[in-house]
């Protein structure tokens, strides 16, 4: 398949063809804005006194493929200013001509004709309609003219195109499964977790169920953390105001974080960040080079204000849990720190379920240096710090300069779920700004004041957001382990339940997650609504298994086998310790 570099001329014509195509249908009714190409597409932005309705796609990609069908060249012609002002106020095309305005005086400007249809616009398409092969318009979503909430609201068409309509379906193919993976519909299908309006938008309740897979997770973590010398801190969810206004979050943060608060005539602010609070810790007594690394990590609670038009189910919310580490450490131990950094991100990927993974190492624009908190020589050392720790780790890797944040260099890690899709979740990143802001010292061994490295470590991103991954990148179906429902046992009949009830406390006994179906339902139907569920085991229980003592263990691939109960007590317990 094409990648989407490969295909933005392509879809940039297509967005050509769909404001054709709009204004063949609607004519005069239809005022034109903005048509890019996008990564997995291309959409087009309209202002119609009669809105668009789902009804009006088809018939406007008929006309797309009939455009296509003709082999129309794509011709583009120098124009004046004064030539394309007049164009579009003839038109009475006022978004036109605010892009027109919005271009400096002296800039080359150029109108592309394709069929009967002429754009202004800087280039970068096919030749010819035939080129663009196969479309499908997807969505029609409302967007504010350049943004802003205090402009006019138009309609946007979203379409994707390939050359070929086997490429085509292939896409449409990725994002029907992509859609039966949704963590929303999932969260509320499962019961895992919901977005409660009389709360407020972005803020997530966990549901019994959604809470034991976070407690299976966070454990897993708090153990993995002890293991790896991290000492675990607790922080206040508010601080004083003043403390922000030291870390710099009260201006260059400002707009993400909720407004103060007033107690007792002093503000307070709730945390967008766990950094300060960890660098208190440090800074509340004098540290020496002999106690150093200091690694202080906390499952901390931030609040974030994010505007309600890019809130995304769990992945992105007002208020997430983050598994926040902050290492502070001498020079001389920083490629070690850094190492167990990537060393611990790949053990998440393994205990979690992920195969896949791509890293990036971001580093400042060489040509733009005023623009980055800390001197070249710190700079050079931690870029260099990085770079060898991964090639000493022989970890394939992009180097991205200029994606650097402005306070230090990062690694960062992002796994690939089940069907294809990147997730930037791992960070690794180094702080010049906060240790020379809150002035962090230690002790070296000659008795002099230095002060520290400090890194910024993250593995899941935030609980919230990870959680929603592995939703999707298991549909459902967690792994045992982590699977809120292990196992469900389903009585044929009435006279079943109390061996029913014996089985599940057998294996409750031994810490597994058991629940009875003792509904009135039939069998077959008591099955299917298991599946639905996705629990990895139903164990049948008819008066064969009675008087046998065992159980009819069906899995959720349809593989059956009858086991003593002993026998699939040890089973289940084996893949739950193996976490499987």
């Amino acid at each position: 398949m094409s990648t989407s570099n490969d295909l933005a001329p392509l879809r940039h014509t297509a967005a050509h063809l769909l404001a054709h195509a709009v204004v063949d249908i609607f004519g005069d009714d239809v005022q034109l804005a903005i048509g890019p190409a996008i990564d997995n597409g291309f959409y087009y932005d309209f202002h119609k006194q009669t809105p668009f309705v789902p009804e009006d796609l088809p018939r406007l990609e008929n006309r797309m493929r009939e455009l296509i069908a003709r082999d129309l060249k794509m011709q583009g012609k120098p124009i004046s200013r004064a030539e394309a002002e007049s164009y579009y106020t003839q038109r009475k095309q006022p978004f036109k001509l605010d892009i027109l305005h919005g271009i400096p005086d002296g800039e080359p400007l150029t109108m592309y004709a394709i069929g009967d249809f002429t754009d202004l616009c800087r280039g970068g398409h096919v030749d010819s309609s035939a080129a663009v092969g196969a479309v499908k318009l997807l969505s029609i979503a409302g967007a504010y003219w350049r943004g802003d909430e205090h402009n006019p609201m138009l309609q946007r068409i979203y379409g994707t195109a390939f050359p070929t309509q086997a490429e085509l379906d292939a896409y449409l193919a990725h994002i029907a499964e992509a859609e039966r993976r949704d963590h929303r519909k999932l969260g509320r299908e499962l019961d895992l977790f919901s977005i409660e309006e009389d709360a407020g938008a972005g803020l997530i309740f966990w549901h019994p169920k959604g809470g034991i897979i976070r407690r299976k997770m966070e454990d897993w973590l708090r153990e993995a953390l002890t293991r790896r010398g991290y000492d675990i801190v607790f922080t206040p969810h508010v601080m004083r105001r003043e403390l922000w206004n030291t870390s710099g979050h009260t201006g260059f943060y400002a707009e993400n974080m909720f407004g103060p608060m007033e107690v007792e005539k002093e503000q307070y602010q709730l945390k967008p960040m766990n950094c300060p609070g960890h660098i208190l810790i440090y800074k509340s007594r004098r540290r020496s080079y002999r106690e150093l690394p200091v690694r202080l990590a906390e499952l901390g609670t931030v609040y974030r204000y994010e505007r309600s038009g890019v809130l995304h189910g769990l992945l992105r919310v007002r208020g997430f849990t983050q598994d926040d580490a902050h290492i502070f450490c001498m020079p001389s131990q920083i490629e070690r720190e850094i190492e167990d950094c990537v060393d611990f991100a790949w053990e998440v990927l393994r205990v979690f379920g992920f195969d896949s993974y791509k890293v990036e190492l971001s580093a400042r624009d060489p040509q733009k240096p005023m623009e980055y908190a800390g001197t070249d020589e710190e700079w050079a050392r931690a870029e260099g710090a990085l770079k060898n720790t991964l090639d000493r780790m022989q970890v394939p890797y992009s180097y991205m300069p200029g994606e650097a944040v402005f306070y230090g260099p990062k690694i960062d890690v992002k796994l690939v779920d089940a069907i294809g899709r990147p997730w930037q979740l791992t960070t690794v990143q180094f702080d010049f700004n906060l240790p020379r802001r809150f002035e962090l010292e230690y002790v070296a061994e000659d008795g002099s004041l230095q002060r520290p490295l400090m890194v910024h470590r993250a593995l899941w991103g935030s609980v919230e957001r990870f959680f929603g991954v592995l939703i999707e990148h298991y549909a459902g179906a967690f792994p045992t382990w982590l699977a809120p429902v292990q196992a469900v046992v389903l009585p044929i009949t009435d006279v079943q339940v109390p061996y029913a009830r014996t089985v599940q406390a057998a294996l409750g006994d031994a810490g597994l997650r058991v629940d009875v179906d003792d509904s009135n339902e039939r069998l077959q139907k008591k099955i299917r609504n298991q599946q639905l569920l996705k629990v990895p085991y139903m164990l049948v229980a008819g008066k064969n298994e009675v008087e046998a003592g065992t159980v009819n263990v069906r899995d959720r691939s349809g593989a059956q086998a009858t086991m003593a109960v002993a026998a699939f007590k040890d089973k289940l317990a084996g893949e739950a310790i193996a976490r499987k």
